[in-house]
């Protein structure tokens, strides 16, 4: 082995070695097409009258050291994010899609193991003619 082929190998192994240690397995928590009714916009009409919106939401959980144990408590249920994500929806007439979105990215983020939380929203009968408009937001933990 030529010198200049040993001195680069052995410079990597101490790159390698002095790497830090890999980040924390996370898990994927998801809900998908959840369609409620919903006191939302701007103009009048839309205060008159609920309108569908649909929301997905892709939340990264930090998995925890322990074992699961099939055990509830050990995890992010996503039935307790579906019925508070229903609850700030029944909350009264929300003026902006944005403000949901953040609302409910915030309830997510709430949870210290929740590092990510991607949360799309979209009005499904604003136009005849296009199947949504909504937005897609990302939050994260610090």
């Amino acid at each position: 082995m030529s010198e200049t082929i040993r001195k680069t190998a052995q410079t990597m192994r101490h790159t390698v070695q002095a790497e830090p240690a890999t980040p924390a397995d996370l898990r994927r928590v998801f809900v998908r097409d959840l369609v409620m009714n919903c006191s939302i916009g701007v103009h009048a009409h839309e205060h008159e009258h609920k309108q569908r919106v649909r929301l997905n939401l892709d939340l990264d959980v930090l998995e925890a050291v322990e074992p699961l144990e099939d055990d509830l408590r050990n995890v992010v249920c996503y039935d307790e994010i579906i019925s508070a994500v229903r609850r700030i929806v029944d909350t009264g007439h929300i003026r902006l899609i944005e403000t949901l979105a953040e609302r409910v990215a915030g309830l997510c983020l709430a949870d210290p193991r929740i590092r990510t939380a991607r949360v799309q929203i979209e009005k499904l009968d604003v136009y005849q003619d296009v199947a949504s408009v909504g937005i897609s937001i990302v939050r994260h933990n610090r």
